[in-house]
């Protein structure tokens, strides 16, 4: 009984220290701002840790995993457009042996709705990739909701 005690010990605090161990550098944030009665747009704000980098929505074949957003028409709205972003810093990558666009620190995307009502609840994810000077961690994928009042 005392080995299995210590046993079930060691497990949890290896399992403690593997889920210390799971990097998130990218925390996102999203908020909405009405432009006028039957306008708004949905900001979608990507905070990222210093050393990291977040990659644009304009990267071409071949290159790393590029930050989507999938956002359908929903109740109460219409998508006008699509989601646009600042001008990226570039920089060519031996490894991809390309210009590739990417934003460190910060960068908030932009999405414009039309309201055909008073309120509306805007849903989507994100998929991203970010990497940093020695690694590139897998693609993530982010639900959202935004409420427009």
């Amino acid at each position: 009984m005392k080995k299995i005690s210590i046993l079930l010990f060691l497990f949890i605090c290896l399992a403690t220290v593997a889920k210390s161990q799971i990097l998130k550098p990218v925390v996102w944030s999203y908020a909405a701002k009405k432009t006028s009665a039957n306008t708004a747009t949905i900001f979608l704000k990507a905070t990222i840790e210093d050393g990291w980098h977040l990659y644009s929505q304009f990267i071409k074949e071949g290159g790393p995993v590029k930050t989507t957003f999938t956002l359908t028409n929903g109740k109460g709205y219409a998508l006008v457009g699509k989601v646009i972003e600042p001008k990226p810093i570039t920089k060519y990558e031996d490894m991809f042996k390309m210009q590739i666009g990417y934003f460190e620190k910060s960068v908030v995307f932009q999405q414009k709705i039309k309201l055909s009502g008073k309120t509306a609840i805007v849903k989507g994810k994100v998929e991203f990739m970010v990497c940093n000077d020695t690694q590139c961690l897998p693609p993530d994928e982010v639900a959202f909701s935004v409420t427009v009042k």
